[in-house]
């Protein structure tokens, strides 16, 4: 399990340049014009885990299999595109197929580069876009609504409870506020869920600043950050420029450039913590002579859930997980030392998986 991230803004902040820099690809076309992004470019990447490296040095592992996770590049946002206007439609339908929205944000003045909306103000583009999102999902609920009259008249339980949350989300909407404003309560989350409106999804703004800026961030990303915290959302500051000619290089002269850029680590590594933090996600090991392997989990996944990541038969034939610390596998130089010093742990179903762990599990097959 990974998650998918939807790389979104408005034309010209730089999303396709970042997309290129983080999968090291030149896949989307990074043109200094609207639209130039139509069809989404979808791209993996190697979630980066000082960890494995380490576990595979220990368990001499022969290969490493490092977690992965999906960004997809979305076409550009005007106004209007709630009613169609530029890509509109198509933009709505693809972010409905993220886990989470990567906002990136203009925060560097470029007399080269033009701007949709003819100014560099990133709060307003932010708005921009989320006025849009609460504008479409206002229109999917009203329709919504006016679908399920009879249902609801003729006393089906489902489509009473989809018309509760329906008009919770519809009044929160109308006041302003997305939809990830609303409490739901955990039995309701499943029918919520179900819903898929498009400002539940959690927001991530990304401030593309210029290469001066790319360690400190600049009076415009400090607005972004002030806008962020907020709302309780989070933001994370990248010059894009930056990251593509990183991508370029190999690792130690990457190290080096940083180095010399003053930046302790790529604005890649930045964006993944962030974004697993966004969605409370968590990393497992599995380790062994043929490989070391990373494995990402909701945080409060129980053992035989997180079992079932590897494989379905893991879950459904759970017996325990032998569990063993990040810190004291490496402490203890492995398994077998680890078992020694009685740091390995014999874990039944009710254990929930902490990050770092390295798990071997056993099972019914």
């Amino acid at each position: 399990m990974g998650f998918k991230m939807g790389i979104v803004g408005l034309p010209n902040v730089g999303k396709s340049t970042l997309f290129n820099a983080l999968t090291k690809t030149a896949a989307a076309q990074a043109a200094n014009f609207p639209f130039c992004t139509i069809e989404p470019n979808v791209g993996e990447v190697s979630v980066p885990d000082a960890r494995l490296d380490k576990l595979a040095e220990v368990a001499n592992s022969k290969n490493k299999i490092p977690a992965r996770m999906t960004f997809v590049d979305i076409a550009g946002l005007v106004k209007g595109a709630s009613q169609g206007e530029g890509l509109g439609n198509q933009f709505l339908a693809n972010i409905r197929e993220v886990d989470a929205i990567a906002h990136v944000l203009r925060c560097f003045e470029d007399d080269d580069i033009t701007h949709v909306e003819g100014r560099v103000d990133p709060v307003a583009d932010a708005q921009v876009i989320e006025t849009e999102l609460m504008l479409a999902d206002l229109e999917s609920i009203e329709k919504r609504l006016q679908n399920i009259v009879r249902k609801v008249r003729g006393g089906d339980k489902e489509a009473v409870l989809q018309q509760k949350l329906m008009e919770r989300a519809q009044e929160a909407l109308e006041n302003g506020q997305p939809a990830r404003t609303v409490e739901v309560d955990a039995e309701d989350q499943k029918a919520w869920n179900m819903l898929q409106l498009l400002t539940t999804k959690p927001v991530l703004y990304v401030c593309n600043v210029e290469e001066d800026s790319a360690g400190t961030g600049n009076s415009q990303s400090a607005r972004v950050a002030e806008m962020a915290a907020a709302e309780g959302n989070s933001h994370v500051v990248i010059s894009a420029r930056i990251e593509e000619e990183i991508s370029q290089l190999e690792d130690d002269e990457a190290e080096m450039f940083l180095g010399e850029m003053g930046l302790e680590e790529a604005g890649l590594d930045r964006l993944i913590r962030a974004g697993y933090d966004l969605l409370n996600l968590q990393t497992y090991f599995t380790c062994g002579p043929t490989e070391s392997r990373a494995w990402t989990i909701k945080e409060g996944t129980f053992a035989p859930q997180a079992a079932g990541v590897i494989h379905g038969d893991f879950e459904r034939g759970f017996i325990r997980a032998e569990t063993i610390a990040f810190d004291d596998y490496v402490a203890c130089g492995g398994e077998q030392g680890a078992k020694e010093a009685g740091k390995m742990r014999a874990e039944g179903k009710a254990y929930l998986v902490k990050d770092g762990d390295v798990m071997h599990f056993l099972h019914n097959t």
